[in-house]
C-alpha cells in the first residue's frame, strides 16, 4: 500500500506492507480520509498514538471498500461502502478496522464527504448527546462554531430541536454557519448577550471558557473538547455551585474498542439516518490527492476554513 508516513515532523508517501485484518477486522481499500487537528498536533510530536495504531501513519477516520474480513466477522463483507475512525494508520491506502467500528456510506455520498464525515460527528453527538444530555427545546452554545467538529454540533443540535447559538470570531463565515441551521451566528464578545445556555459545546479553550460559566443556566453542561487557545486557566467554583452547573470534558481515539464501538452504533443508530434523509452534510472547504499532503497539512494549519480538508487517496 501507498501511506503518509511522518518522521520527526516531516511528511512524506511511501510504501508500506499491506495491514493484515485480525479476527473481528475488516481490511478497507481507502478512498478518503479527512485531516484533523489531532493529525497536526501528532506531527508536531504531542499526540501519540494508542498501543496497536501505527507510530508513524496517521489518520484517524477513513472512508472506502471493504477488501477482505477477519475469520469472526459475521455481517460485513467484501464491496460494502464503508466509513469509520481509527486510532491511527488512516492516511493510506489500505487500513483495518474492527467490524464494530463501521459506519455504512449512504447511497450517493461521495468518498470525499464520507471521508471527513466519522471523527467530527462521532465526537460532536458523544458529547451532546451521551456526555451532556441534550434534549429538544434546550438552548445550545457551540464556541468555535466554524470548525469541522462545531459545524457537525451546528447541525446536530438543529436536528434535535435545540435552539442553537453559534460563536463565530470570523465575521465572513458567520452567514456560512447560519445556513446550516443556527439559530443565531454571533461575535464570542457577545455571548452574554444570548445566554443563558443549557448546553455549551466548548471548543475553544482556555480563553473563551470564563465568558461561558457566567451565562449558563441552571443546572448547565459545559463538555469540553477543544483547547486551541490554551488549556489552563483559573476557575470560578462559585459560578458553578450557584447555577448546578458541571464542567466535562471528552477525548475518543484512546478509548477501548467496546468503548468506539458503542459510540459507532450511537451514530449508525441516530446520526447515519439524518445523512439519509439529507437533513446533515459534511461542508468540505479544499480536497487534495495524497501526493500533495504537505499542501493539505499546511491548508488545515493556515486556519480560515469552513468545513473539511480530506486526502484522496
Amino acid at each position: 500500500m501507498r501511506a503518509v508516513v511522518l518522521d520527526q515532523g516531516r511528511l512524506s508517501v511511501e510504501e508500506r506492507p499491506d495491514p493484515v485484518p485480525g479476527d473481528t477486522e475488516v481490511l478497507v481499500a481507502v478512498r478518503a480520509a479527512g485531516l484533523n487537528g489531532a493529525d497536526l498536533i501528532q506531527r508536531a510530536g504531542r499526540y501519540p498514538p494508542p498501543p496497536g495504531a501505527p507510530a508513524d501513519i496517521p489518520g484517524l477516520e477513513i472512508a472506502g471498500e471493504v477488501v477482505g474480513t477477519g475469520r469472526l466477522v459475521r455481517q460485513a463483507q467484501e464491496g460494502d461502502r464503508v466509513m469509520a475512525l481509527v486510532g491511527g494508520g488512516g492516511q493510506a491506502t489500505m487500513a483495518v478496522v474492527d467490524e464494530s467500528h463501521l459506519l455504512p456510506v449512504p447511497d450517493g455520498m461521495s468518498w470525499t464527504e464520507a471521508g471527513g464525515f466519522p471523527e467530527v460527528f462521532s465526537t460532536a453527538y458523544d458529547a451532546l448527546f451521551t456526555r451532556s444530555g441534550l434534549t429538544m427545546g434546550d438552548r445550545l452554545l457551540v464556541t468555535g462554531a466554524a470548525g469541522g467538529v462545531g459545524v457537525a454540533a451546528v447541525q446536530l443540535g438543529t436536528a434535535a430541536g435545540a435552539t442553537v447559538v453559534a460563536s463565530v470570531r470570523d465575521p465572513s463565515k458567520r452567514g456560512e454557519v447560519a445556513a446550516l441551521g443556527a439559530d443565531r451566528v454571533i461575535d464570542p464578545e457577545d455571548l452574554a448577550d444570548h445566554s443563558p445556555y443549557d448546553v455549551v459545546l466548548e471548543l475553544v479553550g482556555a480563553a473563551s471558557l470564563p465568558q461561558v460559566l457566567p451565562a449558563l443556566a441552571t443546572n448547565g453542561r459545559v463538555a469540553v473538547i477543544g483547547v486551541g487557545s490554551g488549556a489552563r486557566m483559573e476557575l470560578n467554583l462559585s459560578e458553578l455551585m450557584r447555577r448546578r452547573a458541571s464542567i466535562g470534558g471528552s477525548t475518543l481515539r484512546a478509548r477501548s474498542r467496546s468503548e468506539k464501538a458503542a459510540v459507532a452504533g450511537a451514530v449508525r443508530a441516530h446520526v447515519v439516518p439524518l445523512l439519509v434523509a439529507g437533513k446533515i452534510r459534511v461542508p468540505v472547504c479544499s480536497r487534495f490527492p495524497v501526493d500533495q499532503v504537505e499542501a493539505a497539512y499546511d491548508r488545515f494549519g493556515s486556519g480560515g476554513k469552513l468545513g473539511k480538508i480530506v486526502l484522496e487517496m
